[in-house]
């Protein structure tokens, strides 16, 4: 019989590389999405997913933006990029089940981008399958509390560093 992994064993696993991209309109508001996959709470969170193999951040930010909301390299402008990346751990239930088991948690570099399109041109199913039910503009404050619990931190600090440019 297999035996469960351990704790220790879930330490020594690598972070999923990840990019994610806070996108502001010109109101200074910010998108976030509703998980399609979100069984239980309310949790919104702004684009994000991981980076393919020799994959260029910036390529990658903009591949995850059209995927999850339809925006193209067309409709924004990207100010700014944290300056060094973001790591969080899953919460042990999560440990084992998500990325067939092969990470940790994720290390995230984060881009700001200014929307200059139109909400129409926002498309949640542009990309099969689609990885948000809905979609709105947010105060930039309310993200810490929208997110899911364990990505808190990331989030706070991604608002933090690029609170002055949004």
């Amino acid at each position: 019989m297999e035996s469960l992994p351990t704790m220790k064993d879930f330490a020594s696993l690598p972070y999923r590389p990840c990019v994610g991209v806070m996108l502001v309109n010109s109101d200074g508001k910010v998108f976030v999405g509703k998980r399609i996959d979100t069984k239980e709470g309310d949790w919104w969170q702004m684009p994000q997913g991981g980076v393919d193999d020799g994959e260029d951040l910036r390529a990658a930010a903009l591949r995850e933006l059209w995927e999850e909301t339809g925006a193209t390299e067309t409709h924004v402008t990207i100010l700014s990029q944290t300056k060094e990346e973001l790591l969080y751990d899953l919460p042990e239930e999560l440990i084992g089940k998500l990325w067939k088991g092969k990470y940790r948690g994720q290390r995230q570099t984060w881009f700001l981008a200014r929307f200059d399109g139109k909400d129409g041109d926002i498309d949640l199913e542009a990309h099969t399958p689609p990885e948000f039910a809905d979609w709105k503009w947010i105060e930039p404050e309310l993200l810490p509390e929208l997110i899911v619990p364990f990505k808190k931190r990331v989030y706070r600090a991604v608002l933090e560093e690029f609170r002055a440019l949004i």
